[in-house]
């Protein structure tokens, strides 16, 4: 080869990578951070290897709109997809797919957690037989994410467009932060649906970030900036292992945010709502509560936590929204909750106050009992240590779905404002003696009558009663019941998951 060759070699090599790395043209998204900065706000600096670098450089396309590597998090190695926006607006073709299914292969050999920075308008429909059909496209990297599940953490961030099959890419993940204004989910456009279904609609209202929050459930949470969903990415992360086979890490023990319990913040009327989250706010390590699914399904809340230090996952009823009862969206949002602390070796605590299942003819239409039977499900198959609060009230199958003994939780522990039955002594007392109570024309007569029954149904339900048949194994007060705790998952830290038995329970659907 000439002097001249080589120097015309060299010279379109060095503009090829300079093309590489100056990535698309983001010009049109000004409230887009491009995607190398992204990546430089995820990961601990100068950590970042990246693979497949020029990727279509013989078509002008930089790194073929996705950039994949190796990095790391507070010194965790994790494995990171990055959509640039600015090439083909993130649209996956045949070396896209290519190099998305290599970084899952290496998580998947390595057990790395994978990062996902989503801003992708789908596949490409001029590469079809790219990123469609084939055994390397789009599908190999749906069957990747499944098999990676529950074997690493997946954590994604969709700060634009995850359209049509792509959508599926978020929701094959442990946890979907999204940017309003900018990210949305739809497996067809509005221009699509309209064409299909004669339906007009906007893309907030089909697949924005506050519908998925909100309506559908996809998204974990909602965030205004690219730089709030990436922290929480990597704060997510923390609490988290680096796979199925570890712990997550511990933490320096820090005292709760709130340490002082009033007389009345739970109520003893089992009827008058309060923020669960003021229990927790007493409960966990000061500022290390993490809610998931915040906005959806508001009469449970989950989120993890650290209990000095220790990572735990937390289920509680809402008495704030609907009493606490526990509807389709609820059970689904406990399932799935409880199925990734199960998955990630995270203790679960439930915090009852649960009046039961929500009953009548539109929800029993839903489906409420094949939904509760998949929280039921996820609760009875998990593993991990388990713990069941009762702060006040638990009915009905309620406290079955939120750990009753019959599940085996390490523990039943009762406030001294607990409640456990079948249902509440005044609607007890209406089942049993209906025709009885009709029958009683005096009012006064009846008023008695129905006041020393539910006496008696409340007798029947009292604690003593309770932790005289073994039900609940300890009665704390409200101040004690963090040291309760501690002390409880302190002792199970030896836990070991039984040897397999069967394939795998068959899931109500």
């Amino acid at each position: 080869m000439s002097t001249t060759t080589e120097l015309s070699t060299k010279s379109d090599l060095g503009t090829a990578i300079a093309a590489a790395l100056d990535g698309g043209d983001t010009s049109r998204w000004p409230s887009k951070i491009p995607v190398r900065d992204r990546i430089t706000l995820l990961l601990d600096p100068g950590s970042w290897v990246e693979d497949g670098l020029l990727a279509a450089a013989e078509d002008g396309l930089p790194a073929d709109g996705v950039l994949t590597g190796v990095g790391r998090i507070e010194g965790r190695p994790v494995a990171v997809i990055a959509h640039d926006f600015g090439v083909k607006a993130g649209s996956w073709g045949e070396l896209t797919c290519e190099k998305q299914i290599r970084i899952l292969e290496r998580a998947d050999r390595d057990l790395l957690p994978v990062i996902y920075l989503v801003d992708s308008a789908g596949g490409r429909l001029t590469d079809q037989i790219g990123f469609y059909s084939g055994r390397r496209g789009a599908s190999r990297i749906f069957q990747l994410q499944v098999q990676l599940s529950g074997r690493v953490p997946q954590i994604c961030c969709l700060h634009g467009p995850s359209a049509a099959g792509g959508a599926y890419m978020p929701a094959f993940t442990d946890w979907v932060g999204m940017v309003n204004g900018n990210a949305s989910m739809y497996l067809a456009s509005p221009r699509v649906a309209e064409k299909v279904t004669g339906e007009h609609t906007t893309l907030e209202e089909m697949g924005g970030a506050r519908m998925h929050a909100t309506v559908s459930g996809c998204c974990d949470e909602v965030f205004d900036h690219d730089w709030q969903v990436i922290a929480a990415a990597r704060l997510l992360l923390s609490y988290l292992p680096d796979d199925w086979r570890s712990e997550p890490a511990r933490k320096p023990c820090a005292d709760p945010e709130v340490t002082c319990w009033e007389p009345d913040l739970i109520p003893l009327d089992p009827n008058q709502a309060y923020d669960v989250r003021d229990v927790i706010s007493r409960l966990v390590d000061s500022g290390s509560f993490f809610e998931i699914k915040s906005a959806w399904a508001t009469e449970l809340v989950t989120g993890l936590a650290r209990l000095e230090g220790r990572t735990v996952g937390l289920i509680a009823n809402q008495p704030l929204v609907r009493s606490g009862a526990i509807f389709v969206d609820s059970a689904d949002k406990a399932a799935r909750f409880i199925s990734m602390c199960d998955a990630y070796n995270i203790p679960l605590i439930f915090l009852h106050d649960v009046p039961g299942f929500m009953v009548g003819a539109a929800i029993e239409r839903q489906g409420i009992i094949r939904h509760g039977a998949k929280m039921v499900t996820a609760m009875a198959s998990a593993e991990v240590p388990k713990f069941s609060v009762i702060l006040r009230k638990a009915y009905a199958a309620g406290f079955y779905a939120m750990c009753a003994p019959g599940f085996e939780p390490r523990a039943t522990i009762a406030l001294p404002t607990a409640t456990i039955g079948p249902m509440a002594p005044e609607a007890s007392v209406n089942a049993v003696y209906a025709n009885k109570i009709a029958e009683i024309a005096d009012p006064l007569e009846r008023e008695a009558f129905i006041e020393a029954r539910i006496a008696e149904q409340a007798a029947d339900l009292s604690l003593v009663r309770m932790g005289s048949h073994l039900v609940v194994d300890s009665v704390v007060e409200p101040d004690q019941l963090r040291t309760e705790l501690v002390n409880r998952l302190a002792h199970a830290d030896g836990w070991e998951r039984r040897p397999r038995s069967r394939h795998h329970a068959i899931s109500p659907v």
